[in-house]
């Protein structure tokens, strides 16, 4: 492999995210990092980014196409992240078939047909916003943003409401790039404890969720289709995970943005933009996930400044940093719910792109609307620079969102 030095080591904390970002992108369209402890290539221009997630020529199965996977996956944190057998890691006619069995959960008729659940569950939560006392702070994080997407995910996955918590608690360290090597292994093995857990009573007493249709097809396909054990639980573990944490994220930061921008929510109840164009802005301007790990080279790849990326060197994608480059967005760091060109990458490009986007949209709409349809005067507790980020170069949120629900 080509040596680069030196390398930006990336911050774990994810602390001052932005100053961060504005580095790589004046290191050029792709900038050697270090992502604790393992160097890979950060791509932070737009344009080079949507040609990587497109081309043949990178993969994201570690075991076929890093060298460094059998070094790595034992002592790395974030060996979860690579090591996963699922759809996310899966390259070629793989990730065809399995992405083919997931796909069905995210049709348009089955999201359209989760509306009336979801609207339910955005009105039981603000309803119970309202019973809180009056005039004590109240941690939307804790009381709004994290409930909905795991009463969600929890509903189309079939996962029974006593164990959402727990699946709550463990996805949290997924994304927890503090944790040492020793507390991360900790974590996964807990959580395929659990995902294990949920097979077996899913196996048991199949209902109408995803969980029992992939156990069904794991089950009942032919050998050519079906999905080893591995597939299986790993399957789970990715629709439990990107369909929690990442709406999290963008329901806090939507939350926070509003009310650090009254001038943007005066739009929105003037009618001059919609709550939709606000969920976009959010996703452009403080996408859920900053940098998401990994992906390879195949083969050698030729930069535009004239630096290769050699045959096997990961590849990091650095969303966040890309969907403020000055390139593609106009006054790229300053949140405008009225711009007319609405790109970004915050759920990726390409073969991989999200599918749980559609649902992800509606509950962080829907969210938006009762939240602020309900609670007019609605403000921040606490000043906004107090607000410290969650511990995470991947994950981008707030530890809390701390509001004041009426005027007073």
């Amino acid at each position: 492999m080509a040596t680069q030095q030196p390398a930006l080591v990336l911050d774990p904390t994810g602390a001052d995210h932005h100053t961060e970002h504005r580095t790589l992108r004046e290191g050029g369209p792709a900038t050697w990092v270090d992502v604790l402890g393992v160097q890979a290539w950060s791509v932070s221009d737009p344009v080079l980014l949507k040609q990587l997630l497109t081309s043949s020529d990178v993969s994201k199965d570690a075991r076929a196409h890093w060298p460094a996977f059998g070094e790595v996956v034992g002592t790395w944190p974030l060996a979860l992240w690579v090591a996963v057998e699922n759809m996310f890691t899966a390259y070629g006619p793989n990730h065809r078939k399995l992405r083919r069995l997931v796909a069905p959960a995210f049709s348009a008729r089955r999201v359209d047909a989760m509306r009336p659940a979801v609207e339910a569950m955005v009105t039981g939560l603000v309803d119970r916003l309202a019973e809180l006392p009056a005039g004590e702070p109240v941690d939307l994080r804790q009381e709004l943003a994290y409930p909905l997407p795991i009463a969600v995910i929890g509903h189309l996955m079939g996962v029974p409401q006593d164990r959402r918590d727990g699946f709550r608690a463990l996805v949290d360290g997924v994304f927890d790039t503090t944790l040492d090597q020793a507390e991360a292994q900790a974590n996964t093995a807990r959580l395929y404890e659990v995902l294990d857990q949920l097979i077996a009573a899913k196996r048991a007493t199949p209902g109408d969720d995803m969980t029992s249709l992939l156990i069904a097809a794991r089950d009942d396909e032919g050998d050519g289709d079906r999905l080893s054990p591995e597939e299986l639980r790993d399957t789970l573990l990715l629709m439990i995970s990107a369909g929690y944490e990442t709406t999290v994220n963008v329901i806090d930061q939507a939350v926070h943005t509003l009310l650090t921008r009254p001038d943007q929510l005066a739009l929105v109840r003037k009618g001059e933009v919609t709550w939709a164009d606000v969920v976009e802005e959010t996703l452009r301007h403080e996408p859920a996930v900053k940098h998401l790990p990994l992906r390879y080279a195949v083969t050698d790849i030729a930069l535009p400044d004239g630096r290769t990326i050699a045959r096997g060197e990961p590849i990091l994608a650095s969303y966040a940093a890309a969907n403020r480059h000055p390139d593609w967005h106009e006054d790229a760091d300053t949140f405008d719910a009225t711009r007319t060109v609405k790109e970004h990458l915050a759920f990726g490009h390409g073969v991989h792109f999200c599918l749980g986007a559609p649902l992800a949209r509606m509950e962080v709409t829907l969210a938006l609307e009762s939240l602020f349809g309900r609670f007019p005067d609605l403000r921040l507790a606490d000043p906004a620079e107090e607000l410290p980020p969650v511990p995470s170069l991947i994950s981008n949120g707030h530890q809390r969102l701390p509001v004041l629900l009426h005027a007073g």
